[in-house]
């Protein structure tokens, strides 16, 4: 469980990495929109795993390794932006979230689930 110290962190980290995405991403992922869906930072406020959703992109592993690849230029711009407030800027580790396949998948069984049902019921 996160420590509120750290949720509010993640929450800076969340909203300045989203700010520097919006700004400067066409140029990591150009016609591909980024989002920063969730961060989470390690107790030390050392690490940062940050979970990304693209669109726009047929290959989401090959757009985070591009974002992985710039993980030292985004820290560096995400230190710049928050050197007022933070004492250590964390390392980035970028990962895919896949919740929305995720939720399309649940969506797809829930459908097939109640077709069938309606399908049992129309025979009896």
């Amino acid at each position: 469980m996160e420590s509120k110290r750290q949720q509010k962190f993640a929450g800076l980290l969340q909203e300045e990495l989203a700010a520097i995405f919006q700004r400067e991403g066409a140029a990591y992922l150009p016609n591909t929109l980024v989002t920063i869906t969730k961060v989470r930072v390690s107790p030390d406020l050392a690490v940062a795993k940050v979970y990304l959703s693209f669109f726009n992109t047929n290959n989401t592993s090959l757009s985070v390794a591009t974002v992985s690849a710039h993980a030292n230029e985004i820290r560096y711009k995400l230190g710049a932006r928050i050197r007022h407030q933070a004492r250590v800027v964390p390392t980035l580790s970028f990962f895919v979230d896949d919740t929305n396949a995720y939720v399309e998948h649940m969506d797809k069984i829930f459908s097939k689930i109640a077709g069938e049902r309606k399908e049992s019921d129309e025979e009896q």
